[in-house]
């Protein structure tokens, strides 16, 4: 299929699919009129590109996962390095959602004074 058909069927952008390849993430098949060539597994790599990337991977440590797993060889120094990035991405999240947890707690004080506020008008 080609690009715009690809495009098509994952919902993600020309552009996209495009950086994708610039940084390694797809490889598709280049015919002699320069027109690339994607395979139905393409589509599986993209939807995996998209949950990594919504993971908060970067490209480059999406690509450094898929080379874990290059040509059906494992790399242990590579599965290493994943567990890490991994472990990082977990402790990130952890912390985001405590930052959220905070914020949660705070609005909801705010929005607790506020109708105390308010009941406290309403009953002058």
């Amino acid at each position: 299929m080609q690009i715009s058909e690809l495009a098509q069927k994952t919902g993600v952008s020309l552009r996209s699919l495009r950086y994708y390849e610039e940084k390694n993430l797809l490889n598709p098949i280049r015919l002699e009129n320069g027109y690339r060539q994607y395979r139905e597994i393409d589509i599986k790599q993209i939807q995996l590109i998209q949950l990594y990337l919504s993971m908060g991977l970067s490209t480059t440590e999406i690509a450094d996962l898929f080379n874990c797993t290059a040509h059906g060889e494992r790399k242990e120094a590579c599965i290493q390095n994943g567990i890490k990035v991994g472990e990082q991405k977990i402790s990130e999240i952890r912390d985001q959602i405590e930052v959220l947890r905070n914020a949660e707690a705070q609005l909801i004080e705010v929005v607790a004074d506020l109708k105390s506020k308010s009941a406290d008008k309403e009953n002058l």
